[in-house]
């Protein structure tokens, strides 16, 4: 006979099945392995990835909640890094434009009076300046504001000049002539207690923003407006905050008239109330070191920690990752042997009888 078998029966049934069921399995194989090259890992889920390695799921499940956690703590610690460094520059330029206002009103003196009128001036703008640097933000947060970083610290700082604040101030002030130094030095630091540029949502003891590091002990990672952080400011002629001694001198100086060089008590209370703007001026400085230390102790944690979970990832793939050479590789293979298999298959199914004499 040379007719084609309509049928394969008995064992040559038996071996097509064989033949059948390998090809079965090696397109699973194939399936597994292409969905391994394209994603990079073992399995999609835990299961999965026990079936591949015994053992391997319980060993995935207990780091890769070690690194999320270490991750958010990383993402966490760099935002409020980058925070305290614009609260750094702030205060940086802070001072600066305080030390400037204070450099010029020195200058004033009996001799030339009139130079009073332009450290007045400067003495006011820079109380503006600096009125919109404590509003700075960082994203939505007052950097300024404390933990209350959704209140803006100064209101309507553009017209802090025309504030209570200010105007109580010069009140002060104008009585130099007849109240003498001292006197008006009391009555300025009276008006500043009960009449602050600040807004009362930041209140003068307001807690200071605060994060846990890499230990989980708290560290200060700012500067209150209304709130010296680290260093205390001292002597009996402050408000308690370096900010608002600096705030304060300036309107003292802003509150300054030509008239003012020529009274008996000028020389006592200019001192004094360039005594308050340098020692502000310096406290701050202080302050401002010991938040920068802060900083840098929160860098050196972020990349402590990053560095544990780029080694706890590389123990982690070592578990829910495939090796892409071997995969690629055995991937290649496969699809050769279940080319090879299809092949087997369809040329048993056109067998002839004298094929199997």
């Amino acid at each position: 006979m040379s007719g084609s078998i309509s049928g394969l029966t008995g064992g040559s049934y038996g071996l097509m099945q064989q033949l059948i069921a390998d090809s079965g399995a090696t397109y699973a194989r194939l399936s597994q392995l292409t969905t391994q090259s394209s994603t990079g890992y073992v399995a999609g889920t835990y299961a999965g990835l026990d079936n591949a390695t015994t053992g391997s799921a319980a060993g995935a499940l207990s780091i890769a909640p070690q690194i999320a956690g270490i991750n958010n703590t990383v993402s966490t610690l760099n935002a409020v890094a980058g925070q305290m460094g614009v609260q750094q520059s702030t205060i940086t330029t802070i001072s600066q434009i305080a030390t400037a206002a204070l450099s010029q009103f020195q200058q004033v003196n009996a001799i030339s009076p009139q130079s009073m009128t332009t450290a007045a001036a400067s003495a006011r703008q820079a109380m503006v300046q600096i009125a919109g640097l404590l509003n700075t933000q960082d994203g939505s947060t007052y950097i300024f504001g404390g933990q209350n970083s959704g209140t803006a610290p100064v209101p309507n700082a553009p017209a802090i000049t025309s504030s209570s604040f200010f105007t109580a101030i010069q009140s002060a002030v104008s009585g130099l002539a007849t109240s003498g130094a001292s006197a008006t030095t009391a009555a300025i630091f009276s008006a500043a207690s009960t009449r602050s540029p600040f807004n009362a949502p930041i209140g003068t003891n307001t807690p200071l923003p605060q994060v846990a590091g890499a230990d989980g002990a708290m560290i200060t990672t700012g500067i209150s407006a209304t709130a010296n952080a680290f260093v205390p400011s001292t002597g009996p002629d402050t408000t308690g905050s370096y900010m608002g001694d600096i705030m304060t001198a300036l309107a003292t100086i802003g509150s300054m008239s030509t008239a003012d060089v020529g009274t008996s008590g000028f020389a006592g209370f200019a001192a004094t109330t360039a005594n308050t703007l340098s020692s502000a001026i310096g406290t701050m400085a202080q302050d401002a070191g010991v938040l920068g230390n802060n900083q840098a102790s929160l860098a050196t944690q972020s990349t402590n920690l990053q560095a544990t979970s780029t080694a706890l990832s590389t123990q982690l793939a070592s578990f829910d990752q495939v090796d892409m050479t071997s995969t690629l590789a055995n991937l290649s293979s496969t699809q050769t042997q279940l080319q090879a298999s299809y092949q087997l298959i369809a040329a048993m199914k056109t067998m002839s009888l004298t094929q199997y004499i």
